[in-house]
Order: C-alpha cells, then structure tokens, then sequence
C-alpha cells in the first residue's frame, strides 16, 4: 500500500502526525510545503493525502486541484481553522474527502485516514484492471459451450444471468464478457450482495449524499456510477433484500436511480450481468425473489457446469494452478504424478474449481518434492470418501433445525447462520496464524468484510493483516 502524505508548514503538526501515524503502523511522507508536494507527485502519488490550505507558496486548494486532475480517486483530507468556512466549502468542491478543523483530536485524525484508506482500497479492489483476470480454461463440452456463449455475446450488451454452484468461476465468466465487449475500455465494478447489510448495500450500490444518514460525512458514487459506461457485476444476485430488489428493477427498467438521500435523477449507462448459485425459479415460487426482477435479468442466462461435470479438466486446470501458485510464491512449479491425476479426477470437489485451486496453493507450500505423489495429498483428499463426507455435516445441519423447529424456536436462520459464519472464519484465520488477509482469500471474502465479521461475530484471538 502506498504512504500517506501529510503537508504542513507548520513542524509540529507534521510531528504529530508522523508519531501518531508511526504508532498505527501506517506509512507516511512528510512535506513542509505544497510545491514539495507537486514536485513528489511527478514520480509517484500517495495512498491519502492530508494536506493544510494556507501555506506559503501554493496553497492546499491547488495542490487538491492538481491531485483530483492527475489520481481522482485519491482522498484528500484538507486541514483548516474553524472560522475558515469559505475555504472549507471550497475544499469540498474541488472533491475533498472531508475537512480536520484545527485545533484537532489526534486519534479523531487517524480514524479519518483510515477511512479514507479502507474507501481508497476498497474503490481500487472494485475498478481492478480486467487485463490482470486470468483466463478461463476448459475443454470439456460443458465448457465449450460457455466460450461460445461469450463469443456471441461479444458485440451485445444485453443483461446476462450467470448460474452455477459455487466456486465454478461466475466471476471470471463475467470479466470475459466485458473484457470482448465493446465496453472493455470502461470500468469493470462487482459486488458481493450477499457480503454485507442491507444498508451498506443500498449505499455501496447507488451511493449516498452527505448527511443522507449517520456517518455520512460527504457524498459518496455508488457502484453505478462508478461503473459509468462500463460493466456492473451484481454477485450472488439472490441473496439480495427484498428493498433493493425494487431499487435495482428501477433502474433496469428505465435506467435512472436516486442516491441515497438524494433528488438528483442519476442516468445509468451501465451493463449489468448478475450470477448465483441459488435455483432463481424456486427462490421466485418461494417469494424470496421478484419474478418481475428475474424476467430482466434472465435475459441471456450461461449456466457454469460444476467441476463433476468437467472432469477431463482436471488435469489441466492443476497445472495451470499449480504454475500460478509457483509463480506468487517465486518457487519451481511443482507436478502431479499420474496416479494422483487419476485420484483427483475421481473425486467430487464439492468446492469445485476454487477447491481445486485452493488444493494447488496448498500442495506448492506444503507437498515435499518436485513430484506430487498421491500420499502427498492432504489426508482428506486421499480418501475416496470426500464427496460423501461433505453431506456428513448437512445431516447434521438438518437434524439441528428439526430439533430447534421442534422446540418452536423463532430465528433459526440468524443463529445457525452466525454460528457457521463465526466457525468458518475461526478455522480461516487458525489455519493462516490470524492473517486476516490470508483467511479472506481462503473463504472468498474481502478484507473489509472479515474485518467487519470478526468483529460482528466476536471472534476471540490475535488476528492482524
């Protein structure tokens, strides 16, 4: 991550900042003017930049100027006295993050700059550049089947449905569709509607006014807007709440939205591919999802087959993750023997590809030679019995909801969710010394969001970044 610049004239200022900073671990640049400032811009840009308005030379203003023209997404933090107001509003409209009123709380400083840290990241992970997604691979059928689907859809921008059990690759089908489409030179933005609440949700989705509720603090884009001319992937599409199902149709329907808080209509020109794994038919006979809203996302549907399906593509779908996972790590790729080919071209993998994938990372860590042997795998890959096994604890699982609907219970869904969430994560972040970065690339979550669970659910222990 890049360091945060601090621009002052003022020594003691910079001093404060750089103890406080130094104590949180945040790296930082200090610089006692803002022509410094513009000169370090020529061969870099920071993280956040917190930055004074009146300063011998040019002033804070212009140095916001020139770094909203040059790194628009990155936050700045404009420090300025208290009767000051005109400078202050000014700093909003030149695109401010927020504004620190001298004389200032120190650690009030250092939790607005890690705000404005976690939304620099957080926008950065969403409008990643599509040219770093891997391809996909397959020759099975199944697969084939799938890459002429995204050939003929390539001068389309018709909404897509992608659907298919987890962990069988919807993101990278959707990242293929932009990237041969004609908007491949626009944003790509996804979001996970099932990784966060429902309001956080409405905000992240079409963004919020300042003051639209408590602790919005300045106006925020949404993910449409964000996603302006390019490709909105909207993941796990089911799990989305009722409300903004409407919210969402809206826009589907005649292409305008509101943010929150906000009288401003916002036109969308945006393409939307949606993915789940959940059965959308069923969810709408059951009456957890609009039939009206399906129907315009259920334009063009591409089903992903699981990795049962595919099983001739094991092997190469090992190799290629077995090279990728060399390469993170700066080591010699490593090879499957043929017998454990064989072994794991029999076996379910419940988890599909990203199991699959996750099994490679492993064996590259941890597999003794050059050569992987079948007795190298994991002792729950040895055993023919995997896929069995993994029905063991949905047995389990619905035992447990008869006894609690038995008892008249109200609830289930929250508790038991809980209670698999927090037992996930504290397996996640066991196996990986409490790295917390590590464990949300293992269980497919962002940094934010396990940051946000851990906290949610309580989970005791020493976990850091």
């Amino acid at each position: 991550m890049k360091p945060v610049w601090i621009v002052d004239d003022d020594r003691s200022i910079r001093w404060v900042f750089e103890k406080a900073l130094g104590r949180e671990g945040i790296a930082y640049n200090s610089f006692s003017s803002a022509q410094e400032a513009l000169e370090a811009l020529r061969s870099g840009s920071p993280q956040v930049l917190v930055s004074d308005i009146r300063m011998p030379g040019p002033s804070g203003l212009e140095l916001l100027h020139t770094v909203k023209e040059k790194h628009p997404a990155v936050p700045v933090i404009v420090m300025t006295a208290y009767s000051d107001l005109e400078s202050a509003v000014a700093a909003f409209q030149g695109g401010a993050y927020e504004y620190l009123p001298k004389p200032f709380d120190v650690d009030q400083a250092v939790d607005l700059i890690r705000r404005a840290l976690d939304e620099s990241q957080r926008d950065a992970a969403a409008a990643e550049p599509i040219a770093e997604a891997p391809e996909i691979l397959g020759q099975a059928p199944a697969m084939q089947e799938v890459f002429r689907a995204v050939g003929r859809l390539s001068q389309s921008s018709a909404t897509v449905l992608i659907t298919g059990e987890s962990g069988t690759g919807k993101e990278l089908v959707a990242r293929a569709l932009h990237r041969h489409s004609a908007r491949a030179a626009r944003p790509f933005v996804a979001i996970n509607a099932a990784a966060m609440p429902k309001d956080l949700l409405e905000s992240e989705l079409f963004g919020h006014e300042r003051g639209a509720f408590t602790g919005a603090q300045q106006q925020r884009r949404g993910r449409f807007e964000q996603a302006e001319g390019g490709t909105l992937f909207l993941d796990e599409i089911g799990d989305m709440p009722a409300e903004l199902q409407t919210r969402l149709l809206r826009v589907l329907s005649d292409g305008h939205f509101y943010r929150v808080g906000g009288h401003q209509q916002i036109k969308a020109n945006v393409r939307v591919i949606a993915a789940t794994h959940h059965n959308l038919e069923n969810r709408v006979r059951e009456g957890g999802f609009r039939e009206d809203l399906y129907h315009r996302l259920n334009v063009i549907r591409i089903r992903l087959p699981s990795l049962s399906e595919r099983r001739e593509d094991v092997p190469l779908l090992a190799k290629h993750f077995l090279a990728h996972s060399a390469k993170q790590l700066g080591v010699e790729p490593k090879r499957l023997s043929d017998e454990a080919l064989e072994h794991l071209s029999r076996l379910e993998f419940p988890g599909n590809v990203r199991q699959l994938e996750n099994l490679c990372h492993w064996l590259t860590v941890m597999a003794p030679g050059q050569v992987v042997e079948l007795g190298d795998l994991p002792a729950e890959f040895r055993d023919p019995a995997v896929a069995p096994a993994a029905t063991d604890w949905l047995a389990a699982l619905e035992q447990e909801a008869e006894r609690r609907l038995a008892r008249g219970e109200t609830g289930i869904l929250d508790a038991l969710g809980r209670q698999f969430e927090r037992t996930l994560i504290a397996k996640a972040l066991a196996r990986t010394g409490g790295r917390r970065i590590e464990a949300a690339n293992l269980l497919g979550m962002g940094r934010n969001t396990i940051t946000r669970k851990i906290q949610e659910l309580g989970i005791e222990g020493d976990t850091k970044e």
